[in-house]
């Protein structure tokens, strides 16, 4: 069976959203461990079914804390779905829904200056897997504040720090390379970033420094006042302001506050390490702050095992973890003691991890996988549909857009300190490096054999097909500026003068497993290095997502990025200066102030405009370009009912509430 379906054209709300970092070759491999599947049907009380789903994907789980500099991904975002609770969630038609099992919330008032909100969680909101159930609370709220509003960081950032430990540590992990040059092997490369953000916190801690690295400016530093506690400590009240329009979308629970208190300030009583915290935030207590943002921005981190300490992965939600080995699998567990509106409807849910969707396919016609999500290829969808009536196929509009994007304050060729601050000279570089992106070439040979009618996206923060993405691509002449079939003399003409001496080198982050981006590395190596213009130096790593928070290491980056929800100005991470996703350093006080307007203009048409602006200064000043938008294919046993993914993450994964096997 083969179900369609494609993101309707009016649905312009996908245009500006938050991100995450995608993978996108999910699958699976085989868990030796995993237990048969039992059909039983589930029974009136909603109980989970005595039942195990093993899924396919293909990046493991490494960080509890999503919202963290390093632990922003997919991989972990998706396993955190079925296991924490949310004050909303979306639905397959794209739609908002309010989780009130959890919580409610609304705005109080609205003023032409800003508006007042309220937060207030249920009285059967739990933090599940410790030694006793600890309520969901204020203390969580609070912290949720502080930790992304930048209001108790007494830094506006950490790179000093980052850079100073890396230079010391590099000594200590680096091996002689190939070239006999020292470098940090593959294979402890994760050992080595996550020592170097260790000791980064631990510097700051001693020095009374605070610097949550979650920070998030443009939305919850709106939230200029501290929150004030109500309902006998069950929620909050406070104030955005502006009158800000994302209201709906933002402010959420983040880890728990009451396992920060304990582990940063050394505490055994959760009440007790709550009041800590609640306390260290009202006072701007800066000793206090300075170890719990320490412990909020690596604490929560993983190694190779589950960890020996169970309260850094507690579970508000369906679902609690019970097993994990990177790289291999995780199990979760229906939580028992779970009295939400979306309760786990599978008892046992394992993913097991492969980058080969080719073995999670075969694992999943020999009935020991039963739900993937592999990379949209013609293989792989043909193998799936090969499978005939044992398995269901999906396709659909996917969530992920593949975009290339360049470092411009990292100190290589496209950043204007190279050249003595010739910001015009960096300029015309990157733009001579853009205009030899084959990006017509890379959708014909990498994207329409499987879906003939795919085109080459033009537009930074809309998806092809919205209502207002010709507007975008009519004001950011993105496909002028860089035509699709490469244009060879403007790049030379460029080169030329700027007086830059060639092949210009340019180091290339990507992830090596993936097929199809290793493909598109090779035709933008053949093409950008004709006449000798540029040479592609390949910096691909398996560990792509974490590095990419230290833009020193690459020039230019090759990936995806996933829309997680359809706020109007959530995609302001990736452009404002210092925002969350604005990998490359980009920075540009018009693009600022754009997104502060657009936080709390309510007109659509408005919207459009700021944003058009917005991908007209983009193009303008070169931040990079945009390749195409992702499909979206699934494959799943035709035993397991209503999988419907959505173009959204957690896209499969959004209504694990509604599985169920049948006979």
């Amino acid at each position: 069976m083969l179900k369609t379906r494609r993101l309707m054209a009016g649905v312009a709300v996908t245009a500006a959203t938050a991100l995450v970092l995608a993978a996108c070759n999910g699958g699976t491999g085989d868990d030796p461990d995993a237990d048969p599947v039992d059909t039983d049907d589930t029974d009136s009380t909603g109980e989970a079914q005595d039942s195990s789903l093993t899924i396919g994907w293909n990046q493991s789980f490494y960080e509890y804390n999503n919202d963290s500099r390093t632990g922003n991904a997919t991989a972990n975002a998706n396993i955190l779905y079925l296991m924490n609770e949310s004050f909303r969630y979306f639905d397959q038609e794209l739609e908002l829904q309010r989780n009130e099992g959890f919580g409610t919330f609304d705005m109080v008032s609205e003023t032409d200056e800003g508006m007042t909100m309220e937060f207030i969680l249920s009285d059967e909101a739990y933090w599940y897997g410790g030694p006793e159930p600890v309520e969901v609370d204020a203390a969580d709220l609070m912290l949720y504040w502080a930790a992304h509003s930048g209001h108790r960081n007494t830094l506006a950032d950490d790179d000093e720090v980052i850079a100073q430990v890396e230079s010391e540590l590099f000594e200590e992990y680096a091996q002689e390379g190939d070239d006999g040059e020292p470098e940090i092997p593959e294979e402890i490369q994760d050992d080595y970033d996550q020592a170097v953000q260790d000791e980064a916190a631990q510097r700051l801690d001693a020095e009374n420094e605070v610097f949550f690295n979650g920070t998030r400016a443009s939305t919850i530093g709106l939230i200029q006042e501290m929150p004030e506690i109500i309902a006998d400590g069950k929620g909050v009240t406070f104030d955005y302001s502006v009158p800000y329009v994302d209201w709906e979308y933002d402010f959420d629970v983040g880890v728990p506050a009451h396992v920060v208190g304990m582990r940063a300030l050394d505490i055994e009583d959760p009440q007790e390490a709550k009041d800590a915290v609640i306390a260290a935030i009202q006072d701007n207590d800066v000793e206090a702050l300075s170890s719990i943002a320490a412990f909020w921005n690596t604490g929560f981190q993983f190694g190779d095992t589950l960890p020996d300490d169970e309260l850094v992965y507690l579970s508000s939600g369906a679902y609690l973890m019970t097993e994990f080995q990177r790289d291999q699998y995780l199990t979760l567990t229906a939580n028992e003691d779970y009295t939400g509106d979306r309760p786990a409807a599978i008892q046992e849910i394992t993913v097991t991890i492969s980058g080969d969707p080719m073995s999670h396919i075969q694992a999943l016609q020999n009935q020991e996988v039963h739900l993937v999500q592999p990379q949209a290829t013609p293989d792989t969808l043909a193998a799936l549909e090969n499978l005939g009536e044992l398995v269901g196929v999906y396709t659909g509009d996917g969530p992920t857009y593949e975009h290339v994007t360049l470092a411009v304050d990292n100190g290589g060729p496209f950043d204007p300190e190279t050249y003595g601050g010739d910001a015009d000279t960096a300029r015309d570089v990157r733009n001579a490096f853009l205009n030899l992106i084959p990006r017509q070439e890379i959708v014909e040979t990498q994207v329409q054999p499987l879906y003939p009618e795919a085109e080459v996206r033009h537009s930074y923060t809309q998806v092809p097909g919205s209502p207002d993405y010709d507007q975008m691509v009519e004001t950011n002449q993105m496909p002028q500026t860089w035509p699709v079939e490469t244009d060879l003399d403007a790049a030379t003409e460029l080169l030329e003068n700027a007086g830059v001496e060639t092949p210009v080198p340019v180091r290339v982050m990507y992830d090596p497993n993936n097929a199809r981006r290793s493909n598109i590395y090779e035709l933008m190596r053949e093409s950008v290095e004709r006449e000798g213009l540029f040479e592609l130096v390949d910096v691909g790593d398996v560990n792509w997502g974490s590095l990419l928070t230290d833009s020193s290491l690459f020039d230019a980056s090759l990936f995806g990025w996933q829309s997680t929800s359809t706020a109007v100005g959530a995609s302001s991470a990736n452009y404002i200066t210092g925002g969350f996703n604005n990998i490359g350093e980009f920075s540009s006080e018009r693009v600022d102030e754009l997104f502060d307007e657009l936080s709390s203009e309510t007109d659509a048409a408005e919207q459009a405009n700021i944003l058009a602006e917005v991908e007209q200064i983009l193009v303008e000043e070169a931040f990079g370009t945009v390749l195409f938008q992702h499909e979206l294919i699934a494959g799943y046993d035709s035993r397991l009912q209503n999988i419907d993914p959505i173009p959204l993450a957690p896209t499969i994964f959004w209504n694990y509430w509604e599985w169920e096997f049948q006979d």
